[in-house]
């Protein structure tokens, strides 16, 4: 990182949302998503859509490093933080995520594996009166990516209802938008985040925290997907859509990390 005086010197000379961008491109994208989660945990309530975009959107490895990071920064266990302020079975799904016990995804397709656990999907939830949400938390937090988009696939042939709306009537609140994110960004992450920025730019004034932790925490990784996703999707640019719903300095320094029109 940055020396500290650059840092306060910023700080003195900036403020609001545009003083977040600045500190933000300050830090690496770990680092920034290492202090985005626990701004999402500090101090009176927890910022629940925060958490559950970091939390179910980052892969295996980018966990494995985010949670050496906090530790490093903050003298803390991401685990334990996140245990200590949620709750319930979101709690239980969000710490097997962070576990990061995923599957890597393999060269061999396993139809016996998918089957069984499009099955078992479908038994724990849409089957039964209740939900086993223990089975869905392990198969979705311990199977690799492409082995669950197929399960996805081959559960339609068990249940009347695909995945996200068997979600919907099966669970509800923080876990419900957990596993609808994870299913969207299994299926499609630059879509999924697409969808998330056009929702932050809606209406007369911009999300501008969760305009700024995406645009921050992606420009590095797949920004330029995003924008190709934003614009098949919404059907005009990203770069038009900030310069429309955003003003001044702010603007100016989105529009540059968005790095052009489409």
């Amino acid at each position: 990182m940055f020396p500290v005086d650059m840092v306060t010197a910023l700080k003195g000379a900036l403020s609001g949302s545009l003083e977040n961008v600045i500190l933000g491109l300050m830090k690496s994208t770990t680092q920034f998503d290492a202090f985005e989660l626990r701004a999402s945990m500090k101090g009176l309530g927890t910022d629940e859509e925060s958490l559950i975009e970091m939390v179910c959107s980052r892969s295996n490895e980018e966990l494995v490093e985010i949670k050496r990071v906090y530790k490093d920064l903050f003298k803390k266990d991401l685990e334990k933080d996140v245990a200590g302020d949620t709750s319930g079975d979101f709690a239980k799904l969000l710490l097997a995520l962070v576990q990061a016990r995923r599957e890597e995804p393999s060269n061999v397709v396993d139809y016996e594996k998918i089957d069984n656990d499009a099955r078992a999907l479908y038994e724990a939830g849409v089957k039964r009166k209740g939900t086993d949400v223990g089975t869905w938390i392990a198969i979705f937090s311990e199977r690799s990516v492409p082995h669950l988009r197929k399960v996805f696939e081959r559960y339609k042939s068990y249940s009347p209802y695909d995945m996200k709306e068997s979600i919907r009537k099966e669970v509800k609140g923080d876990l419900e938008k957990s596993f609808l994110t994870l299913v969207e960004c299994f299926e499609n992450k630059q879509l999924y985040f697409a969808n998330k920025l056009n929702e932050a730019m809606k209406g007369k004034s911009a999300k501008e925290k969760i305009l700024t932790r995406i645009i921050v925490s992606r420009c590095e990784v797949d920004l330029m997907k995003i924008r190709s996703e934003f614009k098949r999707q919404f059907g005009k640019s990203l770069f038009q859509t900030i310069a429309e719903q955003t003003k001044g300095d702010y603007q100016r320094a989105l529009l540059n990390l968005c790095g052009g029109d489409d």
